[in-house]
């Protein structure tokens, strides 16, 4: 009968101990990054324009590279700025609850809300508050938010054949995510050119000027969920 002796098995490789972690990251001379930053504290300095721009632009371009048309464009960016916008509402309210020494409360209001985009988030963003608030008069679940220059759209250099890409799609993701953050359900927030032209007479001829080329709309569409609960609120008295 044939001998079934397996030979002896080598003695194993020993594994090496991993290596400690060291940090990519960056320090300044002071060795404090952003998150060493108080979060109650704002801004006391703007964001360099030409700074922004540049990590705008290489955000765009990755996008248009990965995308086929300008809507997936758009929804690429909507996306980049939803969790933006997720965060963006907590940080704003904890900085209200800090500044006032009073507990912050959340919008439950559909036009509470859209103050509070209208004016607390812009001036976070663009230390400014939008340049108007409409309703829609057709629609009732429809909103308009108007930014004559976005700052987003400086710099941007786009192509004829693409003409209808409005980067600041990107703004209106940021504008979904607190609405959704904030209780409120979304059909979505879009972001249009408003092409209008001022009309004025001139020895007998009409000119047309645009005053704000780069003029943007952003149209926020509530949920019927929304709209349902702040009728019902307003009717049980609440405003």
């Amino acid at each position: 009968m044939p001998s079934t002796t397996q030979p002896p098995l080598a003695d194993p490789v020993p594994i090496p101990p991993p290596k400690p972690f060291v940090s990519r990251l960056r320090h300044p001379s002071s060795r404090k990054t952003i998150y060493d930053r108080n979060l109650s504290r704002t801004q006391t300095t703007p964001t360099s324009l030409p700074a922004f721009a540049y990590l705008f632009n290489t955000l765009i371009t990755h996008h248009h590279s990965q995308s086929g048309s300008v809507s997936e464009i758009e929804t690429r960016l909507n996306r980049a700025g939803y969790p933006i916008g997720i965060k963006l509402l907590d940080l704003l309210l904890y900085r209200q609850q800090t500044a006032t020494q009073r507990p912050a409360q959340r919008p439950t209001r559909i036009l509470e809300l859209l103050q509070f985009v209208h004016t607390t988030l812009w001036r976070a963003l663009f230390n400014r508050t939008a340049d108007a608030l409409e309703q829609s008069t057709s629609k009732k679940n429809e909103y308009m938010i108007v930014d004559n220059e976005p700052v987003v759209n400086t710099y941007i250099s786009i192509p004829r054949e693409m003409s209808q890409l409005n980067c600041a799609a990107f703004i209106a993701g940021v504008i979904e995510g607190l609405c959704d953050a904030a209780g409120f359900a979304m059909e979505g927030v879009t972001a249009h050119w408003a092409h209008e032209q001022a009309v004025k007479a001139e020895e007998g001829a009409v000119v047309n000027e645009e005053m704000w080329p780069g003029k943007t709309i952003f149209l926020l569409r509530f949920g019927e969920g929304s709209v349902q609960r702040d009728d019902a609120i307003k009717a049980g008295g609440g405003g």
